[in-house]
């Protein structure tokens, strides 16, 4: 890995976090990395900050590399890849596009070697968690490759049906935001019953933080874990009440398949086409 020339096409949040995980690795030497972009103050920021080229010429970024990154917005995709018509035949295309299918990639840029993988916020510090998997003319080697690249964001876990990619999309990928709110609605009921915000927020993440150790390490079914901490008549048991009356556990359900539904949708998105409250290519 530290002789591959690695492009990232979208200088994005989530692009920064691998060429960081891969640099704090040391997976990648920093002259073999590339950012390339529209926007040239934010790839001379990478640049800058990583000491990593920088490029607003997809197509000369792409041309170049071992491996090419594809990290813009769904939305942006198919107009992206227009512009990379000459990926070297032996190079390794790695997307973490959401929806973006295997085949819709390979078809345009007319390449076989395709992964298409969809890691998490996490990973912006090491601790998320990627699903992936690849195309059939994907060799031994760049699987390999795309292990490292991915492990650097955290863990990996690689499957053979790629409709699981879009299912991931759903739980894990988008599955930080389902927490974030989670976290905010405690930190707020806390401040509703009183407490200064900065001590609801330390109950709130510490007992985030706890509980997810605790049940990495019980090694039983959450059930079980919710069950031992609800006496009979007790506080517990009357808060769960109310959160199972107010269809709680239903909403989550619908919510990660609205999820679902919505990227595959993307796969189909016209290009250029930017639903309402989109956010910009920096924020991926």
């Amino acid at each position: 890995m530290l002789n591959r020339k690695i492009a990232f096409i979208g200088p994005g949040v989530m692009a920064e976090a691998m060429i960081a995980g891969l640099l704090r690795k040391k997976l990648a030497k920093p002259e073999n990395i590339t950012a390339s972009g529209p926007r040239q103050e934010r790839v001379a920021d990478l640049s800058k900050k990583y000491k990593i080229k920088a490029s607003s010429d997809n197509a000369s970024a792409a041309a170049r590399a071992d491996v090419v990154v594809l990290s813009v917005k769904p939305q942006r995709l198919s107009e992206v890849m227009k512009g990379l018509i000459k990926v070297r035949p032996e190079a390794l295309v790695l997307s973490i596009v959401a929806g973006a299918s295997i085949q819709k990639i390979s078809r345009t840029l007319k390449h076989p070697a395709v992964v298409r993988s969809m890691p998490n916020t996490p990973g912006q510090i090491g601790e998320g968690i990627t699903v992936w998997t690849a195309s059939a003319k994907t060799s031994q080697e760049q699987q390999e490759m795309a292990r490292q690249i991915l492990g650097a964001l955290g863990e990996e876990v690689f499957v053979e049906d790629e409709s699981y990619l879009d299912m991931a999309t759903a739980l894990s990928g988008t599955g930080p935001a389902y927490v974030f709110l989670f976290t905010e609605a405690l930190i707020d009921a806390g401040v509703h019953m009183g407490f200064p915000r900065r001590i609801a927020e330390q109950l709130v993440l510490q007992t985030l933080k706890g509980s997810a150790s605790f049940y990495e390490h019980a090694e039983r079914h959450p059930a079980t874990l919710r069950n031992q901490v609800t006496s009979p008549g007790g506080t517990s048991a009357e808060a769960l009440y109310y959160l199972e009356k107010a269809g709680f556990r239903t909403a989550i359900s619908r919510a990660v398949w609205a999820a679902y539904q919505r990227s595959l949708e993307l796969g189909k998105e016209k290009p250029g086409h930017l639903p309402e409250g989109h956010v910009n290519e920096d924020e991926i």
